[in-house]
């Protein structure tokens, strides 16, 4: 039997609809790169590194596919355009859905195209409590540490809730 390989996706969005793109983003992730094992709550927090009318939503997948890691970032970059997802070199902007991937099985990947474990998760809040919730066991294979650890240690500040409809 051909082992799946386990990827570790965080999604954002801070414009428009922002539950309908998580949705959307999760609806094209199942049908291009594999299936959504475990999901975490919607977490809310302020923009990190610029500033925007809207907070995002996070959430992170765990999702089992039989793709390599080149066909998942090559997936997701066309999931982030059909989703109007708008690219720039000036910088963090808001964004209709942002795809990263936080790991691949245990893998360590260096590329042009894609670095793995993401290279500044470890410094984000709004990564690490959606991955800690799901994931909090997981062994980041470059720093060696949990991610319960990883968000014990984290020094951002920011505030990122668990996202409650009104």
């Amino acid at each position: 039997m051909v082992e799946q390989n386990k990827i570790f996706l965080l999604l954002g969005s801070n414009i428009g609809p922002r539950i309908e793109y998580l949705e959307e983003a999760e609806q094209k992730i199942t049908d291009n790169i594999g299936h959504i094992t475990t999901k975490s709550k919607i977490y809310e927090s302020e923009p990190l590194g610029f500033s925007a009318d809207q907070t995002f939503f996070n959430r992170v997948l765990l999702v089992s596919s039989m793709l390599s890691a080149t066909e998942v970032i090559n997936s997701i970059y066309i999931i982030e355009q059909e989703l109007g997802r708008k690219r720039s070199s000036a910088g963090y902007l808001s964004r209709t859905i942002d795809i990263d991937i936080l790991f691949f099985n245990n893998e360590i990947i260096n590329t042009n195209k894609l670095i793995v474990p993401h290279p500044r998760m470890h410094e984000r809040r709004f990564t690490l409590m959606p991955l800690n919730e799901i994931a909090p066991d997981f062994i980041h294979p470059v720093l060696n540490i949990d991610n319960n650890k990883l968000l014990e240690h984290c020094h951002d500040d920011s505030i990122v809730s668990i996202f409650s409809p009104q």
